[in-house]
């Protein structure tokens, strides 16, 4: 395949990188393949994980405004040779440009066929004047002390920490420093309701379950729709002579994207959350705001996607939430056609049917149902029980009895070696988020304590009861 408006081959990773990532950053978005060069050829590259956070670190400091949640660097194999795949949406703040070079034509450029050319200083202007200056990174905080132990819980459960300057590397803080709305919708406590509402029939007059979530880090609550959602998606299953037809509400793949993609690109701005509502017939998904402008159907529909909110985008694609960036909508209609998507001036609905020959199923006689635990392999499970892994785990979530000292833990395990009780009792739990330090911030501070998380209650009721 030869390069393309949406397409550019390096052999190597070049000095002038910057530009093809600018250029599609300020067009339509794209990839960039490094190690094949410009006829398709397959050569390699050496060190693919080094490159990817080489390239990572360049993108974060020598292009303005920030792309971080733009784009993503992943490692892939063609012909047996690692390749470095480069994937860059269209920008929510053109236009993009190299930061030593400044917002000129040497520093902004847009992609013209398969080339990048300088951006002629008209377009830069008119570009200027449209950029958006209300995103929520730019919004204050309503409240200006927020606590982050359940961003840091997530984390941790990724093995990942948040070290001491996690709000500006998150991108939490506004120009003056300030906490901007993004860390309010990531802050333990806030007002942000979410709803998932079930009626009876196939409209809005009979209501028969109406839960909230939200109020909380907004992370939680998306983990916590997606349990609920996972509950509900039941799988109806009819045992014939001939065979045993099994069917879900929905598909499992597309359910979960549509949620992610309502939570990922809402419309935090008018303090509204996204609303999900199971009618007889159908899910219905609300999300605030209609298509980012700047963005058609068509490019919509072809994975071609504005990020409303890099800075969520990010988080959740750090916590496994987001696969690769522009999968989710290809994902969705994979199963369902577009026709299940309405775009309205300040809304935007994903309608999953459940089709009449399933409906026909849930009526007949002999049909079980069967409430599914698990997500397809594809994707990342949301457990409703927390097993530890290991008995040293066990061991350690047995003594707790509140908040504890490390020496404490040590003495009620009876272990007298301080790295030996790190390795295998206690970094084992924090990475699988059972056990949380009360300083996460500061993991070797002085005054560091450690409790057992929600997660780490559920494990230590399920070996108790068992």
């Amino acid at each position: 395949m030869l390069e393309t408006k949406h397409i550019e081959y390096k052999q190597k990773a070049t000095p002038e990188l910057e530009k093809e990532v600018v250029a599609f950053l300020n067009s339509e978005g794209g990839a960039i393949y490094i190690g094949i060069d410009k006829e398709g050829h397959t050569v390699g590259v050496t060190s693919p994980d080094t490159l990817q956070l080489e390239l990572k670190d360049r993108f974060k400091n020598n292009i303005v405004p920030s792309c971080m949640g733009l784009f993503d660097i992943l490692a892939e194999k063609r012909e047996g040779k690692d390749v470095v795949k480069i994937i860059v949406l269209m920008g929510y703040e053109r236009p993009y440009y190299i930061k030593k070079y400044g917002l000129s034509e040497k520093g902004a450029f847009i992609r013209i066929g398969s080339a990048s050319e300088p951006m002629p200083v008209k377009q830069i202007e008119a570009l200027f004047v449209k950029r958006t200056l209300n995103s929520i990174a730019r919004i204050r905080s309503p409240k200006k002390d927020l606590s982050f132990q359940q961003l840091h819980i997530y984390y941790q459960s990724k093995g990942k920490t948040l070290n001491e300057q996690f709000a500006k590397n998150l991108e939490l803080l506004n120009d003056d420093g300030d906490y901007n709305y993004v860390a309010y919708l990531m802050n333990d406590i806030n007002n942000i309701s979410v709803r998932v509402a079930r009626y009876v029939g196939i409209n809005q007059l009979d209501l028969v379950q109406n839960e909230e979530y939200g109020h909380e880090s907004l992370i939680k609550a998306t983990q916590q729709v997606l349990d609920k959602l996972n509950i509900e998606n039941r799988t109806f299953a009819k045992i014939t002579h001939k065979e045993r037809i099994e069917r879900r509400l929905w598909n499992a793949v597309a359910l979960r994207e549509a949620v992610i993609n309502a939570f990922v690109h809402n419309d935090y701005t008018y303090e509204v959350a996204p609303k999900f509502e199971i009618f007889k017939d159908r899910l219905v998904i609300t999300s605030c705001g209609g298509l980012p402008h700047g963005i058609s159907q068509e490019e919509f529909f072809s994975g071609a996607s504005i990020p409303r909110n890099k800075e969520l985008m990010r988080i959740y694609r750090d916590l496994d939430l987001v696969e690769h960036l522009g999968s989710g909508i290809p994902r969705i209609l994979q199963t369902y056609s577009r026709e299940q998507f309405k775009f309205m001036d300040n809304f935007l609905q994903v309608v999953l049917p459940i089709d009449e020959d399933l409906q026909a199923l849930m009526q007949q006689e002999g049909t079980t149902i069967q409430v599914s635990s698990e997500y397809p392999a594809s994707t990342p499970q949301v457990p409703r029980k927390y097993p530890a892994s290991t008995p040293q785990v066990q061991s350690l979530l047995s003594v707790f009895e509140g908040v504890h000292h490390r020496e404490d833990l040590q003495n009620r395990l009876g272990l007298s070696d301080r790295e030996y009780f790190r390795k295998n009792y206690l970094n084992p739990a924090i990475k699988e988020g059972l056990v949380a330090l009360t300083i996460p911030n500061k993991p070797t501070s002085s005054k560091q304590q450690y409790f057992l998380t929600e997660k780490g209650k559920e494990a230590l009721q399920l070996m108790t009861s068992g």
